[in-house]
């Protein structure tokens, strides 16, 4: 009996096979190991992959891209509403549930999120079917198999970067903390490398495209294409056909170039780690391995980064970082699979956790909304963290709100609060029992003035 992984991500999917003993990933019709999650819709016929992403410069309003934003979701939510805004294909609400507005030229029709995944899906099923005949999927979820006491889980995508530190013990994983930022991603990278190469074309021929679509679509293509050769190369070539006016654009970037480009861009995706760290009192010599991540975590630069931060920790990246998750599915399918003929409690263990993140939202220094997770899906229950809020001297009330699955399920205010110069520090103790019931205290530090509230219909699952 063979067992897959999947990892279906914002901007790609991969899937691996486990079989006689070894998980290997599979490689699409086209040949490529990770497939590019787009669908384009053409007339009668749907397009997925490397083609339709190629594809979005001529079609790009029947193109769908970050299906997986909004797998779930209903029209009225944040996640839902920021695909809305940034979609070049129309999102539309019907009767609540969003659709894919797609001119099929005679007619118009509108198709759901939970179709274009299974387009994603078939796709890869089709090739799986073709080569080792029907697998069954027994498990989504990435595995690590590590036997050392803290590790850290580095993982750098399309369009999140998520920084977690484990804590292994006889096999049990929990999460210390998790900490993800929505706004940092490969698709970052892409974009000030694009910038970069329109300045350029500015510069031979004094045009400046930035406010031509079409034209920085196609150079969002032609960098994300270096992006990625610079990861095995010093050097690449990116050539543009007809960019702006019939004019053809050529340019030469070096990874030291790119480097450059990013400088900025690849500090901010390694200042998480040590936040992270000071939250469960870590320093870096306590991690005892790094495990990467994320196609964006296949960068030279940032894993010498992250090298630097960890000198004498062993950097797990044998297996290249955007085949981890679907490798780490396969294995643990496999797992599963081995343990079919098992009656239940023979040699299982079940553990009430919980089933959607529950976060916190703040406001960070540029005045942007940011969401901090405090219970990550997935954590053993019960489970307890402290986090602190702060908030201006000069206000007499601070209000904390939680979400989860970034719906509101509660909001607390510290009213009457002594105005200072300093910042309010409030401290917030959450503790969420095995039935999924919420207590949370907000504690003023220099007032001591103190507020609760226990919510009883937080989700939990087995």
């Amino acid at each position: 009996m063979a067992a897959i992984g999947v990892h279906f991500g914002y901007t790609c999917a991969c899937v691996a096979v486990f079989k006689d003993g070894r998980a290997d990933v599979v490689a699409n019709d086209a040949g490529d190991r990770v497939t590019p999650a787009v669908v384009a819709y053409r007339d009668t016929e749907q397009i997925v992959g490397i083609a339709a992403k190629q594809g979005r410069i001529r079609n790009a309003t029947n193109t769908v891209v970050k299906v997986k934003q909004i797998l779930g979701r209903c029209y009225d939510d944040p996640d839902a509403q920021a695909h809305r805004e940034e979609s070049k294909c129309i999102v539309v609400n019907k009767s609540d549930l969003l659709r894919y507005e797609i001119d099929t030229g005679e007619t118009t029709k509108y198709v759901s999120p939970e179709d274009v995944a299974k387009l994603i899906f078939h796709k890869m099923k089709g090739k799986l079917q073709k080569m080792n005949g029907f697998f069954r999927l027994k498990s989504l979820i990435p595995n690590f198999l590590l036997d050392h006491s803290h590790v850290l889980v580095y993982k750098l995508g399309g369009t999140s970067l998520s920084v977690t530190v484990l804590e292994v013990n006889s096999g049990m994983y929990r999460v210390l903390a998790t900490q993800t930022d929505h706004r940092t991603g490969g698709e970052s990278f892409t974009h000030e490398l694009a910038q970069h190469l329109a300045a350029e074309f500015k510069k031979t021929f004094k045009q400046d495209v930035t406010g031509n679509p079409r034209a920085m679509l196609k150079l969002m293509n032609s960098a994300d294409v270096a992006k990625h050769t610079l990861s095995t190369l010093g050097s690449a070539n990116c050539f543009v056909d007809s960019l702006y006016d019939g004019m053809d654009f050529e340019c030469n970037v070096s990874r030291a170039r790119f480097e450059l480009i990013c400088s900025s861009l690849f500090n901010k995706s390694i200042q998480p780690i040590k936040g992270l760290l000071e939250q469960v009192n870590l320093s870096t010599s306590g991690i005892n391995k790094v495990v990467l991540c994320g196609g964006s975590a296949r960068i030279p630069k940032l894993q010498q980064m992250i090298r630097d931060l960890f000198p004498d920790v062993e950097l797990l990246n044998s297996i290249p970082p955007d085949e981890v998750i679907p490798v780490g599915a396969a294995m643990q399918a496999g797992i599963l699979v081995g343990k079919d003929s098992l009656a239940l409690g023979e040699d299982s263990i079940t553990v009430d956790c919980c089933a959607s993140d529950i976060t916190a939202k703040e406001v960070d220094d540029s005045g942007a909304e940011v969401f901090t997770v405090l219970f990550p899906s997935g954590t053993p229950l019960p489970a307890r963290c402290q986090h602190t809020l702060q908030g201006p001297g000069s206000l007499s009330s601070v209000s904390l709100e939680l979400y989860q699955a970034r719906r509101p399920i509660a909001q607390i205010v510290l009213r009457d609060l002594e105005p200072k110069e300093e910042l309010h520090d409030i401290v917030t103790v959450l503790t969420m029992k095995r039935d999924g019931s919420l207590h949370v205290t907000c504690t003023e530090q220099s007032s001591g003035r103190s507020e609760a509230i226990t919510i009883e219909t937080t989700a939990a699952a087995s």
